[in-house]
């Protein structure tokens, strides 16, 4: 209707479904698309006590030393990137699920886990004060945050596809005049030059785009999070 809108992420649009048996509503059916948003910045990161210093080196201590690594978890992303990339690199380590990314940095940092995937926010400072150490990012890109750290894909595992997203939705059935509207003015906001640079302070990539371009990425991304959990042997409750 122009007035209710969601500003979703993969967590809900994406896993949610993978995840469900029944899930309790549809990304599509269910709301309208407006515009992609944005992609959201993670590093791979371990505990300075893992005697790796890079994804390789990680690998090969957690295939030598199996389930003796605690991993951490503090969000969706953080749970489906860490199953896939086990099962992609076929090593055994122990899940620690937490709450939030905040309480699992503190343990992490405090070396009780070992492991993590972890957004910018809550690990760049933590890197940069060398309590942790980042072995990869999972965009397709360096970041301009810690340029030196790898991609994922540079570090030997272009297979890795666990997209870390955000993007705005209406209600279903929304009026197209409202939905083009919406996406305009959308658009023209994530265009100006302060708002990119309080994003990219944030390591928050823009995407802005198309109804029907969010639409098919949205139908994208549900069949990519069906296949990367069935790769990591997760089955839907």
């Amino acid at each position: 209707d122009g007035y209710t809108l969601l500003m979703a992420t993969n967590s809900p649009m994406s896993a949610v479904p993978a995840l469900k048996k029944v899930p309790p509503y549809d990304p599509v059916a269910d709301f309208t698309p407006i515009s992609d948003i944005g992609r959201y910045t993670f590093f791979v990161v371990s505990h300075p006590s893992i005697p790796a210093t890079t994804l390789g080196e990680f690998i090969a201590y957690a295939k030598a030393n199996p389930g003796k690594i605690n991993y951490a978890t503090g969000n969706t992303t953080g749970i489906v990137s860490s199953a896939f990339f086990a099962a992609q690199a076929g090593i055994q380590m122990v899940h620690v699920p937490y709450k939030g990314e905040p309480q699992a940095m503190i343990d992490l940092v405090g070396g009780r886990v070992q492991f993590m995937f972890a957004s910018s926010s809550t690990s760049v400072p933590q890197i940069r004060d060398g309590k942790l150490r980042a072995l990869v990012t999972t965009l397709p890109r360096r970041s301009h945050l810690l340029p030196d750290v790898p991609t994922i894909a540079e570090a030997g595992m272009p297979q890795f596809s666990v997209i870390s997203w955000a993007g705005l939705f209406g209600p279903a059935k929304m009026p197209r005049e409202v939905v083009e509207r919406l996406n305009r003015e959308f658009g023209a906001a994530m265009a100006r030059a302060d708002v990119q640079d309080l994003m990219m302070k944030q390591a928050f990539v823009l995407s802005p785009s198309t109804p029907e371009r969010l639409g098919a990425f949205v139908k994208e991304q549900m069949e990519s999070y069906r296949n990367i959990l069935r790769a990591a042997g997760v089955q839907p409750e």
